[in-house]
């Protein structure tokens, strides 16, 4: 109320006595306001912060593709994991499209997320979001793929020793064709981690003498693309003795091009992941084998990872999980098939 003025008693209306009695008035009307206002104020802080209750962290996830069994399981694995640490997990799918990622991370950004967690569709133009994504003060964490662009910042990657489980699937590989022959690989060279198993394949493979790589075309990681890859690739080369696919919905449309040309035992087929579906066909012996990696352990550890970044623990750059290679006699010992 300093500076407050208040209007002139003119002695000439009023004696003294009830001049003097006027201000009292005034003055008590003044401290009888300001105490009003003191309650009133008091009153108010404890409404505003009841109603400021502390806000769930919520964690955007953009996964490769839901088309997927793998990334199915990924995303289940990370819906489990933040629901027992209090976290929420907005799951979405780029189907395999970059542009749609992008728009996914904008979405994200603008919704002021707590954390980001991305499986880039592709590992070097993920770069500008994940660039975005680090002005607007948000953590970026990558699983199963990583980013090639080495100006984006991410906290941390989880996923399998991809380049170890193409080495494993490269080893499989030669024990199906006897050593010798000709093989071919269906590729999805978008990503990093395809990037990794191919060149772990062909450094093994590049070590025997008697096989030798004939073709390595794109298949799109899916099952139907994959199909047609093969297709081409039996037309082009009727001596082929194996192909090396990427993921198991590729080695799945390469199981169907060799059964509708007939080849069936005749081309070997190595792929990756371990679903459902290709050890089944393992089981029937139309896959030789798969090199396994484990999407609910990344999925579990991804968020693990946001949570110790959330803790101000110290988060490793990477973490890689170790892949197996799941065979014939692994699919006889198998509950989970027919």
């Amino acid at each position: 109320m300093q500076g407050a003025k208040f209007p002139a008693i003119r002695p000439d209306r009023f004696g003294s006595r009830e001049v003097k009695h006027m201000r009292r008035i005034g003055i008590l009307g003044v401290i009888a306001a300001l105490a009003l206002g003191a309650v009133s104020c008091g009153k108010e802080k404890p409404h505003v912060a009841a109603s400021q209750k502390p806000a769930t962290p919520v964690i955007g996830v953009s996964l490769l593709t839901l088309a997927n069994p793998f990334f199915k399981v990924m995303g289940d694995a990370m819906q489990a994991e933040a629901k027992a640490r209090g976290y929420e997990v907005v799951i979405t799918s780029a189907d395999m499209d970059p542009a749609r990622q992008k728009d996914q991370v904008k979405d994200f950004i603008s919704k002021k997320v707590a954390a980001i967690i991305l499986c880039p569709a592709d590992s070097r133009s993920v770069g500008t979001s994940i660039q975005e994504a680090n002005q607007a003060g948000i953590p970026v964490f990558t699983a199963d793929i990583a980013c090639l662009d080495k100006s984006a910042r991410v906290v941390s990657h989880i996923a399998t020793d991809n380049f170890a489980g193409g080495k494993l699937a490269a080893e499989a590989m030669i024990e199906a064709i006897g050593g010798k022959g000709k093989v071919a690989i269906i590729d999805h060279p978008e990503v990093e981690s395809v990037i990794l198993r191919t060149n772990g394949f062909r450094e093994v493979i590049g070590k025997v003498k008697d096989i030798s790589v004939v073709a390595q075309l794109p298949g799109g990681g899916m099952r139907d693309s994959a199909f047609k890859t093969a297709q081409d690739i039996l037309e082009k080369h009727p001596d082929l003795d194996g192909i090396f696919a990427i993921n198991d919905p590729s080695a799945l449309g390469a199981v169907a091009a060799i059964e509708k040309a007939g080849r069936m035992g005749r081309v070997k087929v190595v792929g990756f992941d371990g679903q459902p579906e290709a050890k089944q066909a393992i089981k029937e012996g139309k896959m030789y084998a798969t090199s396994m990696q484990y999407p609910d352990k990344i999925g579990k550890l991804s968020i693990e990872s946001v949570a110790k970044y959330f803790a101000g623990e110290q988060v490793p750059s990477e973490t890689l999980i170790p892949t197996g290679l799941y065979k014939k006699a692994d699919a006889e010992q198998d509950p989970s098939l027919k």
